[in-house]
């Protein structure tokens, strides 16, 4: 756990905790997840604060567990590269926009399913109010579904594997494939009880705030260059330097034989991060594997120096 940063941490305990408590008062005749959960907006048990509480419960074990791993997973990375409070603000957001893109999907869902008007389901809300009771959306997937986009769109060319699939695929492709199999879903047919919506909901928001962020680079805090990218720089770090040691004779760096003014190491050294910084804008562009050599060698040399 030492190893997750602030916020992502602090999301898994949050979540867990809140499971547990509804495991603990489900058996003493309360339901939480019927206080907590995201109520349509026309039921007589909706709250404001619901848009908020509804992320952070889960209806079972299997539900908390999966969204739990993909934050864990994809949570860290994103937050180290935009830092603890962006990422939170990021994840909320999209949160909240998950719940009104499904508040939105139900109230169509309502109109097609009893063929009336908006007018007249309007007219109709305080005899419907009871019974719409029974559609609350529970759980953190519209918020996780955006963090896997953001990761996607950061690292768009990183390849990760994903079971049970044999082989890496670029994130971007994965993205893109579970952006189909939502859509897909939410126009379909089948009642599985998931709010796809939400994930969809989720997503969308996150890819505006991200063009957004995108645009106006200022708005944000040093898009796409933090520790995130460092993550899998110090992995292909560590792997290189094996690789350096088991095939190649260590090279020694000679010092200089004359010290350097305050001057000139400043100016040096202000050259040497204007050239790390053009490198890691290549990889968050295309990918790790659009470097050359040079590139490649000179990025691992920065690394073994810090």
């Amino acid at each position: 756990m030492r190893s997750i940063p602030t916020v992502t941490k602090n999301l898994l305990i949050v979540n867990i905790i809140a499971f547990i408590a509804m495991l603990v008062f489900k058996s003493k005749g309360v339901d939480l997840n019927d206080i907590f959960g995201l109520h349509f907006f026309m039921a007589s048990d909706f709250h404001l604060y619901q848009f908020v509480t509804y992320m952070f419960m889960h209806g079972g074990w299997e539900h908390l567990f999966f969204n739990m791993f993909a934050l864990w997973m994809f949570g860290c990375v994103v937050e180290r590269t935009w830092g603890p409070k962006k990422f939170l603000f990021y994840y909320i957001s999209c949160g909240l926009g998950a719940g009104l893109l499904q508040e939105v999907s139900q109230l169509v869902s309502l109109c097609v399913s009893t063929g009336l008007g908006l007018g007249e389901v309007f007219s109709l809300r305080q005899e419907l109010a009871v019974a719409l009771n029974a559609w609350t959306t529970v759980g953190a997937s519209g918020a996780i579904y955006a963090i896997l986009l953001a990761f996607g769109m950061i690292f768009p060319n990183e390849r990760i594997f994903i079971f049970p699939l044999p082989i890496p695929i670029k994130a971007k492709w994965f993205v893109i494939f579970y952006v189909a199999v939502e859509l897909f879903s939410a126009l379909g047919t089948s009642n599985d009880n998931v709010a796809h919506f939400a994930h969809l909901g989720g997503m969308l928001f996150g890819f505006l705030m991200i063009r957004y962020w995108q645009r106006h680079p200022d708005s944000g805090s040093n898009y796409g260059r933090s520790k995130g990218q460092q993550f899998f720089d110090n992995l292909r770090g560590n792997w290189e330097r094996r690789s350096h040691r088991d095939s190649e004779p260590q090279s020694r760096h000679e010092e200089p034989t004359h010290r350097e003014t305050d001057e000139q190491y400043n100016v040096r050294k202000q050259r040497e991060q204007d050239e790390i910084d053009v490198i890691l804008d290549k990889i968050r562009k295309s990918g790790y594997d659009s470097l050359t050599k040079e590139e490649k060698r000179k990025l691992f040399d920065a690394g073994n120096k810090k």
